[in-house]
C-alpha cells in the first residue's frame, strides 16, 4: 500500500526525473555487483509442489520431495547432543546476556500514576563452557532434592537466561519441563501443575509472590520451590511440607555431589522418543492444554527452521524478548544456541529507548545488543508501524514529503526485487535505528501479520521480515517464508522437516479442488508433530492421526491456500466462521485483520450470532487518535466518558466502515455497531494471551452486557 503523495505535480515530476536518471546511471554497475539476478531468480522459483501430484497435496519444500529433514547433525538426535557439540564447538563464545540494573526509581505521570523506570547498563556474557556447566550443576542439584528421571517439572518464569539454563538442565538429566504462561491465571496453572503431577517448581522472586503463593494450597503434590533470583530471599505463610530454595544454592550442591563422586555418577541420556517439554497452549480457544513434545519434535523443528535462515552461524545476535513459554521463542532460542549464536535477555517494557521502563535519556536493549536476529508477534510489529506513522504525520512538511517518496520509491523497487541503498542510507537509517541498526532478518510468526504492515517492516527497517506459521502442535514449525522473497500475503513454503496436506471442508465452501488455488483445511505432517495432549483422550482422536507410512499428522483447523510457487496462504479458520442470519458467512479474522490496520484502533474484536444480521466490534481505540476527534466534535470529560459517548461511537463506526469499504470488505462483513473500551488488553487483564491472541471466550463473557445493548437486548 502507497503512502498519500502531498506533492505539487511539479515538484513530483521533477523528483521522478531525477531517480529516472540516478536509476540509469547507477543500475548496470549495482545490478551486476550486488547478485540481484540471483536473488530475483530464488525469489521466483518454485518453492514446494505436492509430491503426490493431487492438489490436496501433500506438499513438501522442493529440498525434501524425497524425504522430510529429522536432525541438524548427524547422531544428534536430542536436545542435550546438540546443545553439547555446540559447546565443543563454541566454547569461549557468548552464549546468555543479561543486561546490568544501574538503577531503579519511580516516576510520577501526569495522572498521578507512579510508573516504575530503569536505567541499565552493558550486557554480561555467559559462554557456551559456562552456560553448560551451570546448567550441569543444576541439573545434578535438581536430582539431589528428589527430581527424577521422566517425572515432570514445571517452570513458571521470565523469559531470561536462568530459563534456558533450567531447560538445558532438564534436556540433560531427562526431566520433562512443564511450561505454563504466567498470565493465565491462578486456576489455569494450578490445573497444568496438578494434571502433569510436578513436585518441583522453577520460578522467580516476583512471580512466586505475584502468581504462585495464592494456588500453593491447591497443588498437593508440590514439594519444592526453587527461585532463580539471585538475592536470597525469606518466606512466611507456605504450606507444611513446601520448601523454598536459592537457584545458586541448588547448583552449589549440584557441584558438591559431581566432586564428592567424581566421573562416577551417570546422568540418565534421554531417548529421542522421550518427553523433553510438555508445553501448555495460551488459551485462547478453550482451557489451555498440555502438549507433549519429544527431543524429536524439536530437534525435527529446530531442523527445519534453521534452513530458512541464509548465513546463521556465531557472529549473529538474538534479542530474546518474548514469552519462552510459547513455541515461537523457545524454538527459536533452540536455533541460535544450536549454532552458536548469542541470546542478549530483554523485555517488552525495556525493549527499545522509547519502551515503558526505560528512563528518559536512556538507552533500552535494542540500542546496546544491536541485534542481527529478531522474532515478533504482529501486534508488536503493527504497535511499530502505528508509532513510525505517528511521528511521520508530525514531521514538517519537508521531512514528511522526503520520507514519503521514498517509502512508494522503495516500495517500487522491492515490488521489482531491487533493494535501494542510498534511501536505506539517508531516509530510513534512523528508523532502522529503533532496533539497533544491524538486524537482518525479522521473523513474524504466533498469528496473521497484514501485508500493510510485512511491507512498511520491509521498506523501513531494510531487511526481509519473513512470516512463519505453526502451532504448538507442531512445536511452531510447518512454513516460513524465504527472505528472498519479498512478496506478501503468505506465511512460505513447508519447512524441510514438514509436509502439508489441504483437507476439504464442505462446509465452509473449501475445496482442494478449487481454482485457480486449491483451498482446504490444513494438515501438517512430519517428524515435528507432537505426541498429543495430556490426558485428553478425546481430543487426541480428532486433532491428531497417524498415516499408513506410520508419520504423524496434525489437523489444525486453519483454513489455507496454496499458491502457483507452492507457498501457503492463510485465508480463514474453522472457529472464526460465522453464518448470519440470512445465510452469509463471515470470517471474523478477516474482518479483525483488515481493520486493525486503521490507525484510530489498536485492538479489535468482532463478534456476530447466527441469530443475527449484522457483525459488531469491540475496539480498543488509540488513545491520542481518539482524543484529537473527540477535540473536533466538542467532546469533552474523562477518557472513559470519552469512550462511552455516543457520538465518539458513531464517528469511529463512520471511519472503520469508510476502512473496510477502501479495503473491499463485504457490506455484510462491516460492522454495523461497536463498544469502545476505555482499558487496553494485556495478558494481565486475560482477555488477549501472551501472543496477544484475542481469547474470544472470555471477551464475550466481559462484554456481555454491550454484546445485549448492541443487539438490541436480544
Amino acid at each position: 500500500m502507497k503512502l498519500k503523495e502531498d506533492v505539487p505535480p511539479l515538484l513530483l515530476h521533477v523528483f521522478r526525473s531525477m531517480v529516472w536518471v540516478y536509476s540509469i546511471i547507477t543500475f548496470l554497475p549495482w545490478y551486476l555487483i550486488s547478485g540481484t539476478s540471483a536473488k530475483q531468480a530464488r525469489a521466483k522459483r518454485v518453492k514446494a509442489r505436492s509430491v503426490s501430484g493431487n492438489p490436496a497435496g501433500p506438499y513438501r519444500a522442493m529440498h525434501s520431495q524425497n524425504q522430510l529433514v529429522s536432525q541438524l547433525y548427524v547422531a544428534m538426535d536430542t536436545l542435550d547432543k546438540v546443545f553439547a557439540y555446540a559447546v565443543q564447538r563454541f566454547p569461549h563464545r557468548d552464549c546468555l546476556g543479561t543486561r546490568e540494573l544501574l538503577s531503579e526509581e519511580d516516576e510520577v505521570q501526569h495522572n498521578g500514576k507512579i510508573f516504575k523506570k530503569v536505567i541499565l547498563g552493558e550486557y554480561n556474557w555467559l559462554s557456551f563452557e559456562e552456560t553448560f556447566q551451570l546448567a550441569q550443576t543444576f541439573g545434578s542439584g535438581l536430582a539431589a532434592l528428589g527430581q527424577r528421571p521422566h517425572h515432570n517439572i514445571a517452570i513458571i518464569c521470565e523469559t531470561r537466561a536462568e530459563w534456558i539454563i533450567t531447560a538445558q538442565a532438564c534436556f540433560m538429566y531427562n526431566f520433562p519441563l512443564v511450561t505454563v504462561y504466567a498470565t493465565l491465571g491462578g486456576p489455569a496453572i494450578a490445573h497444568g501443575l496438578n494434571e502433569t503431577r510436578v513436585t518441583h517448581i522453577i520460578t522467580s522472586k516476583d512471580l512466586f509472590q505475584s502468581r504462585l503463593m495464592e494456588i500453593l494450597g491447591e497443588v498437593p503434590r508440590l514439594q519444592h520451590i526453587i527461585v532463580v533470583d539471585s538475592k536470597p530471599s525469606s518466606w512466611s505463610g507456605l504450606p507444611h511440607g513446601i520448601q523454598v530454595h536459592n537457584m545458586a544454592s541448588v547448583q552449589e550442591l549440584g557441584a558438591m555431589k559431581t566432586l564428592d563422586f567424581g566421573n562416577s555418577i551417570q546422568r540418565p541420556q534421554p531417548l529421542s522418543s522421550d518427553i523433553a517439554v510438555i508445553m501448555y497452549t495460551s488459551g485462547s480457544t478453550d482451557i489451555p492444554k498440555g502438549v507433549k513434545i519429544s527431543h524429536s519434535n524439536l530437534v525435527a523443528a529446530v531442523s527445519g527452521m534453521a534452513e530458512r535462515i541464509p548465513g546463521l552461524d556465531e557472529n549473529d545476535t538474538y534479542i530474546g524478548y518474548l514469552p519462552l513459554a510459547h513455541v515461537l521463542e523457545l524454538s527459536a532460542e533452540l536455533v541460535c544456541v544450536s549454532h552458536g549464536c548469542r541470546i542478549g535477555y530483554s523485555s517488552p517494557q525495556t525493549l527499545s529507548d522509547q519502551s515503558t521502563k526505560i528512563k528518559k535519556g536512556s538507552k533500552g536493549d535494542t540500542s546496546v545488543l544491536k541485534p542481527t536476529l529478531m522474532a515478533a508477534v504482529p501486534e508488536i510489529m503493527d504497535r511499530i508501524y502505528k508509532t513510525v506513522m505517528r511521528r511521520v504525520e508530525e514531521m514538517s512538511r519537508v521531512q514528511r514529503t522526503l520520507f514519503v517518496l521514498a517509502y512508494n520509491y522503495k516500495m517500487e523497487q522491492i515490488s521489482k526485487g531491487y533493494s535501494t541503498p542510498l534511501c536505506d542510507r539517508l531516509v530510513f537509517r534512523k528508523v532502522r535505528s529503533l532496533l539497533g541498526g544491524n538486524t537482518r532478518v525479522l521473523l513474524s510468526g504466533g498469528a496473521p501479520l497484514s501485508p500493510a504492515t510485512q511491507r512498511f517492516m520491509n521498506i523501513c527497517f531494510c531487511c526481509p521480515v519473513g512470516q512463519g506459521y505453526g502451532l504448538t502442535e507442531t512445536c511452531g514449525a510447518a512454513t516460513i517464508s524465504e527472505v528472498y522473497d519479498y512478496s506478501t500475503g503468505h506465511v512460505g513454503a513447508p519447512l524441510v522437516c514438514s509436509e502439508i496436506m489441504l483437507k476439504d471442508w464442505e462446509e465452509g465452501g473449501y475445496y482442494s479442488t478449487d481454482k485457480p488455488h486449491p483451498r482446504g483445511e490444513i494438515l501438517i505432517g512430519g517428524p515435528n508433530v507432537t505426541l498429543g495432549y495430556c490426558d485428553n483422550e478425546m481430543t487426541n482422536k480428532e486433532d491428531f492421526f497417524v498415516d499408513k507410512k506410520g508419520q504423524r499428522w496434525f489437523c489444525t483447523g486453519d483454513i489455507g491456500e496454496f499458491q502457483p510457487d507452492g507457498c501457503l496462504k492463510i485465508i480463514d479458520r474453522k472457529k472464526d466462521l460465522v453464518k448470519l442470519q440470512a445465510g452469509e458467512y463471515v470470517s471474523l479474522g478477516k474482518v479483525e485483520a483488515v481493520l486493525k490496520n486503521c490507525s484510530l484502533i489498536d485492538n479489535i474484536c468482532a463478534y456476530a450470532k447466527s441469530d443475527q444480521s449484522y457483525v459488531i466490534g469491540f475496539v480498543v481505540p488509540n488513545q491520542k487518535q481518539l482524543l484529537s476527534l473527540a477535540e473536533q466534535r466538542c467532546v469533552r470529560g474523562s477518557w472513559e466518558e470519552i469512550c462511552n459517548h455516543p457520538d465518539m461511537e458513531r464517528e469511529v463506526i463512520r471511519i472503520i466502515t469508510e476502512a473496510a469499504v477502501t479495503a473491499k470488505l463485504e457490506r455484510f462483513e462491516i460492522p454495523k455497531k461497536i463498544c469502545l473500551s476505555s482499558e487496553p488488553w494485556t495478558p494481565e487483564t486475560g482477555l488477549v494471551t501472551d501472543a496477544f491472541k484475542l481469547k474470544r471466550k472470555e471477551l464475550k463473557t466481559h462484554y456481555q452486557a454491550d454484546i445485549e445493548r448492541m443487539y438490541g437486548g436480544k
